[in-house]
């Protein structure tokens, strides 16, 4: 293809479909979840009723995403409530123009203010804002209570789905999820001494599996859990780990390359974690154990080890306190709301989903054009703020629908109501949980023939359904390019600029904590995880806005290095704390002082620049070249001195 007709590589990295495999469990659950409604509804004579039914059980299925059993009660059930309560919004004002202009766009500033609590809370406002659309937009049948009973009770069959198997697999997501951070270590330990770009991927591969394993184990629940002994042991086992991650950035800054047996080591340890059986004796010592990073990873690995081989209940202690497991469900829940009433970030995303709801609401409510949901639900899908980048959102939404409504043609087309729609569910719905996991247009072009034949069920139009649809998306995803990205073109630098100036202050404290004295060790261990996940959220951020068209992928670009080199820094602060615990000489206060000053000022100028500029890190005479610190100074100056030509001249000292 001649260079000039050649797509750009921001949509051709965002067209690409993703690698992952497919989950047949969930498969299975969609095709009977959204079959069964349909089938009980036309037996019943009510097949309206069935294909509400359907669209809850739609609901669930987009929401069936976890593997812990105690985590899809919730990732399923509360949604539906949000829903439920959405629905019955939504009927009430149907048709009643400016109270529904007003009722939904109200809707639409909750859920986008919700979405920044946790995945829970941005599924039900998803859901919330979702069937308040479809409430508003469709005459639905029975009484106003008869829709919000139908949908929940949708929900409540993917549920109860889902949960067949827990009394034969109780745990075994819980073990697979704990085993799989313990081979993201292994992994991380054959890359370490080789290769930056490798030992890089790597860590941040145990951080996302750090992070999924502490939410399956711990952070669904509701009580406290030292009254069962396999989630304490779960919870042990992966605190023994912490300190082998630590131990990492040190040998890898050695440069000398691990020895197989002990990553071979580690992954004994997570094949005897999956199966739920004591782990074999201890591994062998690393070669050149005598050099402090090799003596901290030989008692990692051994400590990892003589806590998986553990068996009676009573070796077990609630440790989960040291890295700061979470709060109750009702604490929790409390402080989630005081964060989104008092976070302007949450304000922020809710006024852009409003404003584009608002605007679409408007239009068919108001103006005399073909009143549709579709709009509407168009920008929920393409605003959600949480879930990435909202122009390449709106360009996949777009080819995703024109996909799905070719498949939705044939459908319509030769498909007659009534039972063969029983048949045909069965083959759409699977398509749904096997192709999101894809990308988000493939997500589209699956559920987008499943609405149509709900749809159609519901209000018998056939193939007349096709072109408005296509123009509704259309229109949606012109408003939402509009108003909800055109028009705020700083939001770029608000989602990841000002995250990253927050995570280089808290890489200052991290610094000062690390080397401070008297610093609690189950405070550095909190603080350090949190640094991590932080991090991890913000190189996600980064890589959305990368599939960005310019100028806003140009300018994350810039921005990548500087991500990288704070990961490095926090690397690097945790390999000279790993250092001085096993023999190294701390280093003075006046070397930490001037490290956690230059910190502050590169965030400070994070927080002040929209376009990078160079400032060099000067640490005077305090520098000592063989200090532990010397590498921790080397990746601070490397920090500050990242730039962007022809950036603008002069401006803040600490403008970075």
């Amino acid at each position: 293809m001649p260079p000039r007709l050649a797509p750009p590589d921001w949509l051709v990295s965002t067209l690409r479909p993703q690698r992952a495999p497919v989950p047949w469990a969930a498969v299975a659950r969609a095709s009977l979840a959204l079959a069964l409604p349909l089938a009980a509804g036309l037996a019943a004579g009510r097949p309206g009723y069935g294909a509400l039914a359907a669209i809850g059980a739609l609901s669930g299925v987009i929401g069936d995403t976890a593997d812990a059993y105690r985590m899809r009660i919730l990732n399923i059930a509360v949604p539906q409530l949000f829903g439920a309560v959405g629905v019955t919004v939504g009927s009430l004002v149907h048709g009643l123009g400016w109270p529904a202009v007003l009722a939904v766009t109200a809707v639409a500033l909750v859920s986008g203010m919700i979405s920044s609590i946790g995945a829970v809370a941005s599924v039900s406002g998803l859901l919330l804002l979702l069937n308040c659309v479809v409430g508003a937009g469709l005459p639905l049948p029975g009484a106003w209570w008869l829709a919000p009973l139908l949908m929940t009770g949708g929900g409540a069959l993917v549920l109860l789905l889902a949960l067949l198997a827990w009394p034969l697999r109780g745990g075994v997501p819980e073990r697979a999820a704990v085993a799989a951070t313990y081979r993201g270590v292994a992994h991380l330990l054959e890359a370490a001494g080789h290769d930056a770009p490798d030992y890089a991927e790597a860590r941040f591969a145990v951080t996302q599996s750090l992070n999924q394993a502490y939410d399956v184990v711990l952070a669904r629940r509701a009580r406290a859990h030292g009254r069962n002994p396999e989630l304490v042991r779960l919870v042990s086992q992966l605190n023994a780990v912490t300190p082998v991650v630590e131990a990492a950035p040190a040998v890898h800054e050695c440069g000398v390359p691990l020895p197989p047996q002990v990553p071979d080591a580690v992954r004994a340890l997570a094949d005897a974690i999956a199966s739920g059986r004591p782990a074999p004796g201890a591994p062998p010592a690393p070669s050149g154990a005598e050099s402090p990073a090799a003596r901290a990873l030989d008692h990692a690995v051994r400590h990892a080890a003589d806590v998986a081989a553990r068996t009676g209940d009573s070796d077990f202690t609630n440790v989960d306190d040291r890295l700061g497991h979470p709060a109750t469900l009702r604490v929790r829940a409390r402080r989630g709301a005081r964060n989104v009433l008092l976070s302007a970030a949450s304000w922020r995303y809710g006024l852009r989903l409003a404003l584009c709801i608002g605007i679409a609401q408007a239009l068919v409510s108001l103006v005399p054009v073909p009143r549709s949901y579709w709009v509407a639900l168009t920008i929920t899908f393409v605003m959600k703020p949480d879930f990435g980048s909202v122009f390449s959102r709106a360009v996949l939404r777009a080819l995703g629908t024109a996909a799905g409504l070719v498949v939705a043609a044939a459908v319509l087309a030769e498909v007659p109501l009534g039972w063969w729609d029983v048949p045909v569910m069965l083959v759409l719905a699977p398509l749904i949980p096997a192709l999101t996991p894809r990308g988000y247009a493939f997500q589209t072009a699956a559920i987008t023939p499943v609405i149509l034949l709900l749809s159609d069920v519901l209000n018998h139009q056939g193939t007349a359904l096709l072109g408005p649809r296509l123009l509704d998306s259309l229109m949606g995803c012109a408003i939402a390019l509009v108003a909800g990205y055109l028009l705020w073109p700083e939001s770029w630098h608000t989602r990841i600029g000002d995250r990253l100036a927050v995570a280089v202050a808290d890489t200052a404290v991290y610094v000062e904590c690390a080397f401070g004295a008297g610093a609690d060790p189950a405070a550095r261990a909190r603080m350090r995880r949190r640094l991590y996940r932080d991090l991890s959220v913000i190189r996600s951020e980064f890589q959305r806005a990368l599939t960005e068209p310019p100028p806003t992928g140009r300018r994350a670009a810039a921005w990548w290095p500087l991500v990288v080199a704070v990961e490095r820094i926090v690397d690097a602060t945790t390999a000279a704390r790993v250092r001085v615990r096993h023999g190294s000489p701390p280093p003075s206060a006046t070397e930490v002082t001037q490290v956690t000053r230059q910190l502050r000022e590169l965030a400070q100028g994070l927080r002040d620049s929209v376009v990078l500029e160079e400032v060099r890190a000067d640490f005077g005479a305090a520098r000592t070249r063989d200090g532990v610190l010397e590498q921790l100074r080397q990746e601070v100056a490397a920090a500050r001195a990242i730039g962007v030509r022809g950036g603008p001249s002069g401006g803040s000292p600490a403008a970075t």
